[in-house]
């Protein structure tokens, strides 16, 4: 099997990043906010794709890297990752150890006290009540399961789109709707800094009323209730609105997106 990262990325002048990031993989950059034009380089026994492109918006960038990926294992990435030096093993063998699953998930550990993710202590299955906590930098996928399903990211979400966040939620909820099978392992392929965001500034209202977008996209006719359980499960981020009045802001997000979407 061959491992390709589809690295998602903006105004990047030179290769410098990659050497800053540990790649020392198949690579296919979409460097956004630049004119467009493409190279194809051979760097040691990997190969680099980089693809400049005008458009912005995380959700058409990691779209155009997976209409062009060539490699069986793929794995997205952004640009503020640092990886270990055998995270091209770990996941290769992770995916030889679980050949009934279509997407693993694997760890990667926030630099940021006040952003941390959610770590995997042991490996487990996916489903559709666990799905939500885990970003799309840290989703491997395989390429017939990209082929079988044809699945995409949402281009209304995620940083550069209409509402900030939620495209990686909202790909892996569409994933599991579409039968595929998503394993969370317990292997760390590297860190992570979320030291700045394009989207994240904070709990404020964009925050809660893009949130409640999400779980409109997610199921209409349930979109109360999944706001109304993210206030009940979160209630540390409740640190500028109260519980009403961050319920409020989401089900107002909800209804903009019935009423636009």
């Amino acid at each position: 099997m061959k491992l390709q990262i589809l690295l998602s990325t903006q105004n990047q002048k030179d290769y410098g990043l990659l050497e800053k990031m540990n790649i020392h993989s198949d690579v296919l950059v979409i460097n956004q906010g630049m004119g467009f034009s493409e190279q194809c380089i051979m760097n040691d026994s990997y190969t680099i794709r980089w693809i400049n492109c005008p458009e912005k918006g995380i959700g058409l960038s990691r779209n155009t890297a997976l209409q062009r990926a060539s490699a069986d294992i793929y794995l997205f990435s952004d640009d503020d990752i640092v990886y270990t030096d055998n995270y091209h093993e770990i996941i290769l063998q992770e995916f030889e150890r679980h050949p009934n699953y279509d997407i693993i998930i694997f760890n990667l550990i926030s630099l940021n006290p006040n952003r941390p993710e959610f770590i995997n202590k042991k490996g487990r299955r996916v489903h559709l009540f666990n799905c939500l906590r885990y970003g799309a930098f840290r989703v491997a996928l395989r390429q017939t399961a990209y082929r079988k399903s044809r699945i995409s990211m949402s281009q209304l979400f995620g940083g550069g789109s209409r509402f900030g966040s939620g495209e990686d939620s909202l790909f892996l909820f569409d994933c599991l709707q579409k039968n595929l099978k998503i394993f969370a392992s317990d292997k760390t392929i590297g860190t992570v800094s979320h030291h700045t965001s394009s989207w994240f500034s904070g709990y404020d209202q964009k925050y809660f009323h893009d949130k409640g977008a999400l779980f409109a996209a997610m199921s209409r006719p349930l979109s109360s209730v999944l706001c109304l359980q993210f206030c009940i499960r979160h209630p540390e981020m409740l640190t500028e609105f109260s519980f009403l009045h961050a319920f409020k802001m989401m089900r107002q997000g909800a209804r903009d997106y019935k009423r636009d979407v």
